[in-house]
Parts: structure tokens; sequence; C-alpha cells
């Protein structure tokens, strides 16, 4: 069963965008495996709460992401 797992920042993505990522997934899958594998391709979209990931041995937060490189 091909699989994929995304972890974004919680409350960066809303409900539409979640719903892209699955079916656009779903179709590559599909475009590399062939209809028989819509059926049972799995998507999950995890939220991730804030400060909970880290880069670099570094913890991050949403703010961090918005911040122009400038900042």
């Amino acid at each position: 069963m091909p699989f994929a797992n995304f972890k974004v920042p919680a409350g960066t993505l809303d409900e539409k965008q979640k719903e892209q990522i699955v079916t656009r997934t779903t179709e590559l899958y599909v475009e590399i495996y062939g209809e028989r594998a819509r059926a049972n391709t799995m998507v999950l979209v995890e939220e991730v709460t804030d400060g909970g990931w880290g880069i670099g041995g570094s913890v991050r937060t949403l703010a961090m992401l918005q911040q122009s490189p400038e900042d």
C-alpha cells in the first residue's frame, strides 16, 4: 500500500489545502503505480504543535517560519 506522511506546523493549512495534499499525492502514486494504487493509497497530514519540531538541533516555531530572512 502506498503511504505518504506530511508533517506540517499546526494551523498553517486550511481544510482545502489538506485536501489538495491528499488528492495530489494520491494522483502522483496513481501516475507511478497505475490505477490499482488509488484504492490503497494512504496519505496522512499531521499537524505538529508549535515548538514541537526542530532543524539542525534547534527548536523552530511558527513565528520563526514567518520571519523574513533579514529579520
